[in-house]
């Protein structure tokens, strides 16, 4: 398995960083599940500490479970930067921010009191469980999407903008129909109302009183609807596009011009055509010798 690190050449650091990054030995695994195993604790003490009876009654000891996790993620992020050739480069990538992201609060909290709070970013480092149950294939899946929302950006935010300008319309609509004893009192709030009439969240915390004010309210709660399926169906459609470039090639057959093949497919699908032109094909008939008249 090929690491973006490098471990270190003395025999020690290179130890602790097959130990440490690689899950292929029976101890990486025992230690890197052990790991997760901490991390969902002290996450959960993060949670159960802000229970205000449970913290009255036990938030001494909460607070020293919380160190204690903090100073062993401590240690542990000391000893990976230790057995790595160039440990600034693992503090750069995803894991060292999140690693070191994960005992800030604890100790920031020495100077700002309620940063532990912030403790719950250590659920990131839980992200871990795909290396060690085998399911980086998950991590390809999850940049196929990533990448169709990134080539979609434009559109949704062409959608966005829309979006907008309708929750200001009507919100300056309403604004003008509605009195202000209905609760339309000023312009954020009545285009508050119209975010929340849109999405067909209907908090019902203002509500229009006049006749013309519920019929505007039924027809954006209607288009609410439609509009939900805008960027639903952009997405969907570059989705759909990824995974055919990831499954379809482009390359067409040199027979008859078809494309869309499977990139592991030998013939055409249309004609029967050898695809791989740098190779020949092995079910090609050997050639026949001219007759001798037409040599001569």
């Amino acid at each position: 398995m090929t690491l973006p690190f490098e471990p270190a050449n003395s025999g020690l650091r290179r130890t602790l960083f097959h130990l440490i990054f690689e899950s292929d030995t029976r101890a990486a695994k025992i230690f890197d599940i052990v790991l997760i195993t901490l991390i969902l604790l002290s996450v959960a003490v993060v949670f159960v500490d802000s229970v205000p009876s449970l913290h009255a009654r036990f938030g001494g000891a909460f607070h020293l479970l919380e160190w204690g996790f903090t100073l062993l993620f401590t240690l542990e992020l000391a000893v990976r930067l230790y057995c790595l050739e160039r440990p600034l480069r693992y503090l750069k990538s995803f894991y060292g921010v999140i690693d070191l992201l994960s005992i800030l609060p604890t100790w920031l909290s020495l100077l700002i009191p309620g940063a532990q709070s912030l403790l719950v970013v250590r659920v990131l480092r839980a992200l871990r469980v795909f290396r060690v149950l085998r399911l980086m294939e998950f991590v390809g899946e999850g940049r196929m999407l990533t990448q169709a929302l990134t080539r979609s950006y434009r559109k949704i935010m062409l959608f966005l903008f829309t979006v907008l300008l309708i929750i200001t319309i009507f919100g300056a609509l309403i604004y003008m129909i509605e009195p202000p004893e209905a609760g339309f009192s000023s312009m954020p709030r009545a285009m508050y109302w119209a975010i929340v009439t849109l999405t067909t969240v209907g908090y019902g915390d203002i509500t229009p009183i006049t006749p013309l004010g519920q019929f505007i309210s039924a027809c954006m709660m209607i288009m609410g609807y439609s509009i939900i399926a805008v960027p639903t169906g952009v997405f969907s459609a570059e989705v759909i596009r990824s995974i055919r470039e990831e499954r379809y090639s482009e390359e067409a057959c040199p027979g008859c011009g078809h494309e869309g093949h499977e990139r592991d497919a030998k013939y055409c699908r249309k004609c029967g055509t050898w695809l791989d032109e740098d190779t020949e094909d092995p079910n090609a008939p050997s050639p026949q010798e001219a007759p001798e008249d037409e040599k001569t």
